[in-house]
């Protein structure tokens, strides 16, 4: 399997681990607000890319951290007068539920940032030991960017710019350079330390932000540092892959680079980098200014778990791709197209006669494009045209088949469609309709046409379609 390797700015070979899992580590949430169809988009992506792997007998472990505590849940913990844990807490499980309703669940461990302050203190202490870090009294622990020389290796750059939407800026007349980050933050109010010291608990909020009690001091960690104490703590300081939006690359991803490898002195961190493109509702960025926000519970509403994925799945992982209505109607209609599809070929393995069409070397041939897409850079759309490509194959020709090499392209198609994560639901038929049918038949047969055609606009109205086979009467969900 080849991946666009983002740092190096090409294609490479992915080399199974000997004797381990392939360690894979992707950015998960700052849970302050529900997770949006951006959030569905990458971690979809993902989830593919990991069940196709596992499907091709790699063992993977696959690592997501949850960003608990950030300005921005404080800011709206204290909007709603709440505390930012509870905030935290409440939307780290309603993001869980949104993952298990998309159907995500190759995740191996959610590491939140708060379980993890003492990993997070011990890279700050020896990043400050190092020299890379300095302290700034009363504001926080910052790092150097001039002390690392390859800062700005993944994205090219090394300043802030406009377009920076997701950048958590960390401002400071005091500090040496502005591209320079917090490594950890003081209480903007100091802590008495005689006040609390007889307190059992490990964290206190000041001001409604928590705080740690730390050989650094009262405080809490910033943004970057989360992620290298979470992925050091279960993979070391050098991993296999690591995953997100585009949108991170810079400042998120380039820190990672520097707070790690300026600490462990092992480069690089990471062997091969994975961005997910930037998505757009219809045509701009989403923001709640512009009230495009759509979250994933609201697009779950309207679509299915199986066409949502279908719809990001249909665009490259590393492409830029639109949401609109008009986009994600076109794929539920190919959706649908499919299901009905599989429906017959179910229809007609359960017949009794049919003619033999040489199923198992077309079959083959399918699964060896299907592969072949998904070993290039995991080019899903691709993927998916070739089983479009195999249903168009047959599409004429499904009402004479073999029943058994129909049942084999059915399990072939859906089969690999799951590879995806994509369930094609077969649609059960109500009895009212099943009943309206056979009605219908009789009538047809007995030349009733007129009584025929109405029976056959009731189930119309109903919601399903017939069609006249040399099997019998072929009932679907329209």
């Amino acid at each position: 399997m080849r991946i666009w390797n983002t740092l190096s700015g090409k294609k490479e070979e992915l080399i199974k681990p000997e004797g381990r899992s392939l360690h894979l580590f992707v950015c998960g949430p700052t849970v302050y607000d529900y997770s949006h169809i951006g959030h569905a988009r990458t971690y979809i992506a993902y989830d593919a890319f990991v069940r196709y792997v596992r499907e091709k007998n790699w063992e993977v472990f696959y690592l997501q951290n949850i960003t608990d505590v950030d300005d921005k849940i404080i800011n709206r913990a204290k909007s709603e007068n709440k505390k930012p844990g509870t905030v935290a807490k409440f939307f780290t499980q309603a993001h869980l539920d949104d993952m298990r309703a998309l159907g995500i669940d190759t995740v191996d461990k959610y590491a939140p940032a708060s379980h993890f302050i003492p990993q997070i203190v011990k890279q700050v202490e020896t990043l400050k030991k190092k020299g890379f870090a300095y302290e700034i009294p009363g504001d926080g622990i910052y790092y150097d960017i001039t002390k690392f020389q390859d800062y700005g290796k993944l994205s090219h750059r090394t300043t802030l710019q406009a377009e920076d939407a997701v950048s958590r800026i960390d401002e400071s007349v005091k500090k040496r350079n502005k591209g320079d980050f917090v490594l950890w933050k003081f209480p903007k109010t100091p802590i008495a330390e005689k006040l609390f010291s007889s307190l059992r608990r490990f964290t206190h909020t000041r001001d409604g932000e928590p705080a740690w009690k730390t050989p650094l001091g009262w405080g809490r960690p910033g943004w970057h540092i989360e992620d290298t104490a979470i992925t050091e703590s279960f993979f070391g300081p050098q991993y296999d892959i690591h995953g997100g939006a585009v949108e991170l690359k810079f400042p998120h991803h380039e820190a990672e680079i520097a707070q790690q490898e300026a600490a462990s002195g092992i480069s690089p961190l990471v062997k091969v980098w994975m961005h997910t493109g930037l998505l757009t509702i219809n045509g701009q960025k989403m923001s709640k200014s512009l009230k495009n926000f759509i979250s994933i519970r609201d697009a779950l509403e309207k679509h299915s778990p199986a066409v949502l994925r279908w719809f990001f799945l249909n665009h490259h992982y590393r492409m830029p791709m639109n949401y609109s209505p008009e986009d994600i109607g076109q794929t539920k209609a190919v959706y649908n197209k499919t299901r009905i599809f599989l429906d017959k070929m179910d229809f007609v393995s359960k017949g009794s006669e049919g003619k033999k069409l040489g199923m198992d070397k077309f079959i083959l041939e399918s699964r060896k494009k299907f592969e072949g897409a998904l070993e290039d850079d995991f080019n899903t759309p691709l993927a998916i045209s070739v089983l479009l490509g195999t249903m168009g194959e047959f599409q004429e020709r499904i009402w004479s088949m073999e029943p058994s090499e129909a049942r084999e392209m059915e399990k072939h198609l859906a089969d690999s469609f799951k590879t995806l994560g994509i369930d094609i639901k077969t649609e059960e038929v109500p009895q009212n309709v099943k009943k309206l049918a056979i009605e219908r038949e009789l009538s047809r047969t007995n030349k009733q046409f007129v009584q025929s055609d109405a029976l056959r606009e009731k189930i119309r109205v109903l919601g399903y379609g017939i069609e006249d086979t040399p099997h019998g009467p072929f009932v679907y969900k329209e």
